[in-house]
């Protein structure tokens, strides 16, 4: 391996370590449980409402009619799951079995405790890791679910591939990411790419072009990039009402710039700069 190449795998695996570390901290905790959606912690639907947690036990909703049929017996992985609200909703729903993948011990931890309380831990197990690496056998999954977890990785065809593998024939792989627009120009984004640690965002024609190059044949593409900005937007006007209560429970200063990190999102929104969709692949 030459220096280059190593220099280039350190840096990848020092953006694992930063989302890690990022999730797993009190502030970070403390917001997204709070004001982004408690059990749910991605981008929701407003088309009927404008609550941010049934916002996003919408796009749930949403996606699993995409991702159709969802039976007892259809074995699923959530890569990203967060706290784990979506395999919660999947396993009442349909009475399958989910493994939550996810790199946050923090989340991990609640996902564990709400989904006890639930009564669902005979149907979801909690593992820690991440998805550039899933720990899973071939071909042991019937549904590959994620929402807006990607975009964090620094080897998204890496990720895309990892899925593939992981997929019996004929599964189904649905995802959400926030992304840049295919056009979107260079420099623009350099606020949300700071944000995240990372240089770029994907976009439909890199997902739908990895996909190919995978083996995937396309299912179905929606571009719902005004619920991007309805998300963020909704998250922003929530933190701004409740702001004396989260800086008792988060660092001022960490509250103080992701007000700041939410506007340059929705600011890059409203220039058509950034896009949100619900993307289903089906392995050949």
């Amino acid at each position: 391996m030459t220096n280059r190449q190593q220099h280039a795998l350190a840096n990848i695996d020092a953006v694992v370590e930063k989302a890690e570390a990022y999730y797993d901290s009190d502030d970070a905790d403390n917001f997204y449980f709070n004001i982004w959606g408690g059990e749910d912690i991605h981008i929701g639907l407003y088309d009927l409402t404008d609550d941010i947690a049934e916002a996003s036990r919408l796009t749930v909703q949403e996606m699993a009619r995409i991702a159709s049929p969802i039976a007892e017996s259809t074995k699923v992985l959530d890569i990203g799951a967060g706290y784990g609200g979506a395999a919660r909703q999947l396993a009442k729903a349909y009475g399958c079995h989910v493994t939550c993948l996810n790199l946050s011990r923090t989340q991990n931890a609640t996902n564990n405790r709400l989904t006890k309380q639930h009564g669902l831990d005979e149907l979801i197990d909690v593992v820690h890791g991440n998805f550039e690496h899933i720990p899973a056998t071939d071909a042991s999954f019937d549904l590959v679910w994620s929402q807006d977890a990607i975009l964090h990785s620094a080897r998204r065809k890496d990720v895309i591939h990892e899925v593939f593998r992981v997929l019996k024939p004929g599964g189904r792989f649905v995802f959400t990411d926030p992304m840049q627009s295919d056009n979107c120009p260079e420099g623009v984004l350099q606020n949300v790419y700071d944000r995240i640690h990372l240089k770029n965002l994907g976009s439909f024609g890199f997902y739908r072009a990895a996909a190919r190059q995978a083996g995937f044949n396309e299912r179905h593409i929606s571009n719902r990039t005004d619920q991007l900005l309805a998300h963020y937007s909704r998250v922003r006007e929530e933190l701004q009402s409740q702001y004396a209560r989260m800086v008792q429970v988060s660092s001022k200063s960490y509250v103080d710039n992701m007000s700041t990190g939410l506007m340059h999102w929705i600011s890059a929104a409203k220039k058509g700069h950034l896009a949100w969709g619900i993307m289903c692949f089906e392995k050949k």
